[in-house]
């Protein structure tokens, strides 16, 4: 295997051997050559889109696509074009014909990453979408059946949205047929030697330099911290710690954080 797709399979791999990743692996095995939509819950930062490449990688779908759309980074006016597409002369801009995220996902797997910043009166539309299998591209005139999976992953607790009316009920539990919890990481702080020792490998590959390990000290110190950040920022940490620390081992003084 060369080095780019040894990095490749790094970036989407679930680090970690305590009992809640333990428990979410078993799960993936389970639900991956179904059908059923699923919807992943979690903090920023907890890798909720890896959860969702393993579903893809494991799925009967696995050969065709896995299309991923952050609808809190798609500007409101722009998130119905991204997910069904446009024809022609449809609105103002439309200077050519648009294929959407739902087909160009079909055979394969749709991710909807932060389902939860979705506005209301889209969520009539892809309610509409899901239920019946077809899509309408804005300006357009028939319907195009898609055949794509579809996973959904939010750090917002949709439950206090629908109760709030912020978030159709109705959508939700169209979602919500299977659900994955992805824990902090301060709920697995032992997971932590592994994830900096992947971490440090994927380094290594990319940037061409020969960090072996990371001192136990340095990890006392990864370990009293809460990260926010989730594993997010620990990759960060450990990232910039690689690149001043000198070789073979990073110290308690290449760590940036604070103690809490």
């Amino acid at each position: 295997m060369d080095s780019g797709k040894r990095l490749e399979k790094l970036n989407d791999e679930l680090i970690g051997e305590s009992e809640s990743i333990i428990k979410i692996k078993k799960m993936i095995d389970m639900i991956a050559k179904t059908p059923s939509t699923v919807l992943i819950i979690g903090e920023s930062g907890v890798r909720k889109e890896v959860v969702a490449r393993l579903l893809h990688a494991h799925s009967t779908v696995a050969d065709g696509p896995f299309i991923g759309v952050n609808i809190g980074g798609v500007p409101e006016n722009l998130i119905e074009s991204e997910l069904f597409g446009h024809e022609k002369g449809s609105f103002t801009g439309a200077v050519s014909h648009k294929i959407g995220m739902f087909e160009l996902a079909s055979s394969g797997t749709l991710f909807l990453d932060e389902i939860g910043e979705m506005p209301m009166p889209l969520q009539v539309k892809l309610l509409r979408v899901l239920q019946a299998k077809r899509i309408m591209r804005l300006g357009g005139t028939q319907g195009i059946p898609i055949n794509a999976r579809i996973i959904s992953a939010t750090n917002k607790n949709l439950e206090e949205r629908v109760k709030e009316g912020r978030f159709r009920d109705d959508l939700y539990y169209r979602l919500n047929v299977v659900r994955i919890g992805v824990p902090p990481l301060r709920e697995r702080l032992d997971d932590i030697p592994l994830l900096v020792g992947r971490f440090i490998e994927r380094l290594n590959l990319r940037m061409g330099k020969n960090i072996e390990s990371v001192s136990p000290d340095a990890l006392k110190k990864l370990q009293r911290y809460s990260f926010p950040g989730n594993v997010r920022e620990l990759e960060n940490i450990i990232e910039r710690a690689f690149i001043f620390a000198e070789p073979p081992t990073i110290e308690v003084a290449d760590i940036e954080i604070k103690d809490n």
